[in-house]
């Protein structure tokens, strides 16, 4: 999968999948034994549970949506940017407006699904947003 137009396509339906409210959407872009690590903590290990980490933004952002911002070649690795935005509505919530622009390196394996990914964004730009309560956007 090293072409660009089918990296291009796979990342926005990949975006498209963080939107749908169904984690397993999200977890089927990534191979049965993949890795997602994100901003550096303990990797979630297989579908199951990296179902379980979309679900956590899922929920706390009912109103999820993830956009595909760029694609960007690093050796063996690719880099998918990603913006997120929503309100945090979710069970607990605060009510905020969160926008937060991130990354993932991505490892695509031999069957063109995601091997190992890592993603980072900026937490405590996240946490700020989420603590500032409800704001009109």
């Amino acid at each position: 999968m090293n072409d660009e137009p089918r990296l291009r396509e796979f990342a926005a339906r990949y975006a498209g999948a963080w939107c749908s409210q169904d984690p397993a959407a999200v977890a089927n872009f990534f191979a049965p034994e993949a890795s997602l690590t994100i901003n550096g903590g303990v990797p979630a290990l297989g579908r199951a549970a990296i179902a379980r980490e979309a679900l956590a933004f899922m929920s706390a952002f009912p109103d999820l949506r993830v956009t595909f911002d760029r694609l960007l070649p690093r050796g063996e690795q690719v880099e998918f940017h990603w913006t997120l935005e929503g309100h945090n509505n979710g069970p607990g919530g605060t009510g905020a407006y969160v926008r937060i622009s991130g990354w993932e390196r991505w490892t695509i394996g031999g069957d063109g699904l995601v091997a190992a990914s890592e993603g980072h964004f900026d937490a405590r730009e996240y946490a700020r947003q989420i603590e500032s309560g409800p704001a009109a956007v």
